[in-house]
């Protein structure tokens, strides 16, 4: 099948590479063109585990393509798929320009029957909006369909591959067909394609992610609460996720979320909800909380140094929001670096993939590392941002030579308090008695 994919983003590149994979012609379009030239020599743009592999494979077959011209993108395409920014905009609500300017280009350009694909996180309504746009300029018939993403970064390859389900919003008949079509080689195992209406497909990407969000801000809320009672958060995490009502994902406490799609995709459900005069009171409370929980560490830090930050040498390990992605947005550490600099610290800091995007947020304020070893190089404190597995097993011993002292400020619980104590670590972590070696 010939498939267009607009938009060569996180959500853009996966989906086409995915859908090459399975045989299919695909062709991306962006209008960066030297973001199109690099692509087409295939240099990936972003860093996705196993993605590259796949990428240049199906280039070198000939099913992956890449164009900066709409029109050639899309010339014979049976489904076309909008994989679109739709940033935040100032009051919170998500920033359909992008979606809604290619849709008006597209009408004109449609010379057959087409399925166009909502695939970007979207409000309710967009499918009508995009519906409208199109039809300006159309002279011929189309169906717009709402099939969100649910690729969790890091993982994204599994997640498209073997999907928990896919979500399909149209009451066209005909263009279902298309999508089953689409869809069959990657639900063979009998993962369901759930049909629905187009407002439920979109509503229910956002419910999903803010439903996650929530349940990893309880809790974070459960772990502050532990801290005052003397409780050991790890225990009740256990406890609590061996219900099979509730399940083990998403409940392990720490500084809280960031990427591009909890914060944005809580901010702009709430957002839609006030739109039809509805105040959606635990999105707030989750949005707040979260981003006080991302500074959760700081506090400890002044206290223990009397609030007299200045001179001190922090090491971070960890900058993205995630292991396994290159991502910084809205990842806790960006916030905790700046506080850590306007108190007076120096910082030094390691992350296997995402450095060179920290690079541009804080140039040569903070110093960049060859390994983590290297940044707790004469380091006062490790503070501890991001649960990549090379810090997990770190070799103790030599962090013991490299650190001033043994202290470790830890946002994302890796190591056993009961350790901590035995190798005479002073040791802060979430929701857990503070070791104080």
């Amino acid at each position: 099948m010939k498939i267009a994919v607009v938009g060569t983003g996180y959500v853009g590149l996966v989906t086409g590479t995915c859908f090459a994979e399975t045989g299919n012609h695909v062709t991306c379009i962006d209008i960066d063109e030297k973001k199109v030239e690099k692509l087409k020599n295939k240099i990936m743009p972003i860093y996705e585990p196993g993605l590259d592999l796949l990428f240049e494979r199906n280039i070198k077959q000939g099913r992956l393509e890449f164009t900066t011209s709409l029109a050639e993108g899309i010339k014979d395409a049976k489904i076309i798929f909008l994989a679109l920014p739709t940033p935040p905009g100032e009051d919170g609500s998500a920033d359909l320009k992008y979606i809604l300017g290619v849709a008006d280009d597209l009408g004109p350009l449609l010379n057959d029957y087409t399925v166009i694909v909502d695939k970007s996180t979207v409000p309710v309504g967009t499918a009508e909006k995009v519906t409208a746009n199109i039809k300006k300029g159309a002279k011929v018939d189309f169906d717009v369909v709402s099939n969100p993403e649910f690729l969790r970064e890091g993982v994204a390859l599994d997640d498209f591959m073997k999907p928990d389900r896919v979500v399909i919003g149209t009451s066209s008949e005909r263009a279902k067909k298309i999508m089953d079509d689409l869809y069959a080689p990657l639900v063979r195992q009998g993962n369901p394609i759930i049909v629905m209406d187009e407002k439920s497909a979109e509503l229910t990407k956002y419910a999903a992610n803010s439903f996650l969000a929530t349940k990893i801000t309880f809790m974070n809320e459960i772990a502050n609460m532990c801290e005052l009672v003397g409780a050991d958060v790890d225990a009740v995490r256990k406890g609590v996720g061996t219900d099979s009502r509730i399940g083990k994902r998403f409940l392990f406490a720490g500084i809280g979320y960031g990427g591009s799609c909890f914060p944005k995709d809580v901010q702009a459900l709430a957002k839609s909800a006030k739109e039809v005069d509805y105040d959606f009171e635990i999105l707030t409370a989750v949005m707040n909380k979260n981003e006080s929980q991302k500074m959760k560490l700081i506090d400890r830090i002044k206290a223990h140094y009397n609030g007299d930050l200045s001179g001190k040498t922090f090491a971070v390990w960890g900058l993205a929001f995630k292991p396994y992605t290159d991502d910084i947005r809205e990842a806790p550490s960006l916030l905790n670096i700046k506080e850590l600099l306007a108190a007076g610290a120096k910082i030094k800091t390691y992350d296997p993939e995402a450095m060179d995007n920290v690079k541009e947020v804080f140039g040569d304020q903070i110093e960049f590392c060859k390994d983590e070893y290297d940044a707790a190089k004469g380091a006062d404190a490790l503070l501890i941002m991001t649960e990549w597995p090379v810090f997990r097993t770190p070799d103790f011993g030599k962090l013991d030579n490299t650190l001033k002292s043994k202290l470790i400020f830890d946002g994302r619980n890796l190591y056993n308090t009961a350790t901590m104590a035995e190798l005479g670590y002073t040791y802060h972590s979430i929701g857990r008695a503070t070791i104080n070696g």
